[in-house]
């Protein structure tokens, strides 16, 4: 096992690997006590290379990784990686391209919803991944022999996982649906942390402008409190408590002593006053300023039986067509397509219309029945 260190040892490394069409990226990070993840290992492999990186080593520079990363001639391969490039973002502002997550490539070759790595790895190759190292402090120095094997695990076994799954994509000409599935996870307005947009995360029933103010302001706050101190968000005021903050609207700093979700003691701390602030200017924000509130969706009455039904075509769907009903429609979706007429939702467009959009749309015109046949759901067309 190869754990680099130095600069040299690192510039090396990155050669050999942008001589091969693929390489395999993980890492390990910490982040319950921060706003930001700390990244504490980076794994890699390619044919004939594995090795390791210590993000935590002194004077390393991580440059030439993050220019690999960036090579448009070399695949990087990785699972569930949203939040592993979202530390190339935060830290570099980079994102590894182009890109091919095993995990979206899985859900479309029908391994259900958000299969696990080990249960991936077990399904392609057939091997086995120890997970006794898994919830340690990667932080720590040295990193212990278990450590390292288990970490290395992660990028050795995806060479075989991905070399599968690539030639099963390909054989069921579905390689361009993991592109366009791909695409989101390429955008760098999912890994931006803007304060301005922080009220965004918080679901709010109510939705008058007095209280949505407050919402922006109280949020903006907290989140750009929560980066300067690179503590979680919830160390600073938990979700509740903005809700509670929006919906009260107080003035005063007894006013903040009869909301139940703030914690006892608030009305005395130095976040008082900023919060106070927010409150006000949250209160007079006018229409101009407001940002637009997408209005909540509603469903028309008595579309249950309908939903019920898409529910039972997703399923017939999905396992006809070996895709996970995850990654083809979800329940909104399903209350769309029963409420509206034309539905503005993906579910309806590209490959997902060609596997379950037109029945979707054709059960609802009364064009499709579903029957039972031989123990399984079977579509019946209807004149």
């Amino acid at each position: 096992m190869e754990l680099i260190t130095t600069n040299d040892a690192l510039h090396s490394l990155c050669a050999d690997l942008s001589k091969h069409r693929y390489i395999t990226v993980d890492t390990e990070f910490l982040r319950e006590k921060t706003f930001w993840p700390k990244l504490c290992l980076i794994q890699t492999a390619a044919d004939g290379i594995e090795a390791m990186i210590d993000p935590l080593a002194e004077d390393i520079d991580l440059k030439p990784f993050y220019e690999l990363l960036r090579n448009e001639k070399v695949l990087k391969v990785m699972h569930g990686c949203r939040q592993d490039v979202e530390i190339f973002y935060h830290l570099a502002e980079t994102i590894p391209a182009p890109l091919f997550d095993t995990q979206i490539a899985a859900m479309v070759c029908g391994f259900g919803d958000a299969v696990g790595y080990d249960t991936l790895i077990r399904k392609t190759t057939g091997g086995n991944i120890d997970k006794g190292s898994r919830f340690t402090d990667w932080s720590q120095r040295p990193l212990s022999d278990n450590q390292l094997t288990y970490a290395l695990a992660d990028v050795t076994h995806l060479r075989g996982a991905f070399e599968y799954l690539e030639n099963e994509l390909a054989e069921n000409d579905r390689s361009d649906w993991l592109v366009e599935e791909s695409e989101l996870l390429s955008t760098p307005e999912i890994y931006a942390q803007h304060p301005e947009n922080a009220w965004k995360r918080l679901r709010m029933r109510d939705q008058r402008p007095h209280v949505i103010g407050v919402l922006i302001e109280v949020a903006a706050w907290r989140e750009k409190e929560a980066q300067s101190r690179d503590v979680p968000r919830n160390r600073i005021l938990k979700d509740d408590a903005i809700r509670e903050l929006a919906l009260q609207g107080p003035k005063d700093k007894r006013g903040l002593t009869r909301l139940r979700a703030v914690p006892k003691g608030f009305e005395g701390s130095r976040y008082a006053d900023p919060v106070l602030e927010a409150v006000t200017r949250g209160r007079a924000m006018s229409k101009e300023e407001m940002p637009d509130v997408p209005e909540p969706a509603t469903n028309r009455a008595g579309i249950g039986p309908l939903v019920d039904l898409l529910k039972v075509l997703l399923k017939q769907r999905s396992e006809e067509s070996g895709v996970a009903p995850k990654l083809i429609a979800n329940v909104s979706d399903l209350e769309r397509i029963a409420s509206d007429d034309a539905p503005d939702i993906a579910a309806l467009k590209g490959w997902r219309h060609e596997i379950f959009g037109q029945y979707a749309e054709a059960l609802k015109a009364g064009k499709l029945a579903l029957a039972s046949q031989d123990d399984a759901v079977i579509l019946v067309e209807r004149d």
